[in-house]
């Protein structure tokens, strides 16, 4: 399966690395040309020697997103640390491109709620915290 994914950092990097040892394909996208460097330490050598593909540029850049195949893409999964190019992007790829599966993360709960509401599939690490703490420290013992 053919995976890209937007955002390099902790979770973007753990995630692509996660599914090039699963044995996808996998091309990732980021602004930040240092960002390369985390995913040769995920996998303690280089992305590309892995069989990796890295792409720099502009996730809400048309070309870009050509450039690191989104047309190719049967998952795409949007992991900036910024909600609003999160959901633009997942949209983008969702929309104009067709991309079968769909995944952003979105850090503001009421956000993620409202557009997975819309039919776009988000993930909310905020939400899942809060539900967890409340768990952990509101539970009847």
């Amino acid at each position: 399966m053919f995976v890209l994914v937007v955002g390099a950092g902790r979770v973007g990097s753990a995630l692509a690395t996660s599914a090039l040892q699963q044995g996808h394909t996998v091309s990732v996208l980021d602004e930040d040309p240092l960002s390369h460097e985390r995913l040769d330490v995920e996998l303690g050598r280089s992305w590309e020697e892995a069989g990796g593909r890295f792409t720099i540029g502009t996730a809400l850049e048309v070309d870009a997103l050509l450039e690191a195949g989104i047309e190719d893409a049967e998952v795409f999964i949007a992991s900036t640390n910024g909600d609003n190019t999160n959901l633009v992007v997942a949209q983008i790829a969702q929309r104009r491109f067709r991309v079968d599966r769909v995944i952003a993360r979105v850090l503001d709960p009421r956000r993620a709620a409202w557009y997975s509401e819309q039919g776009l599939q988000t993930i909310c690490p905020t939400q899942i915290a809060i539900e967890q703490l409340q768990q952990a420290a509101l539970a009847d013992r």
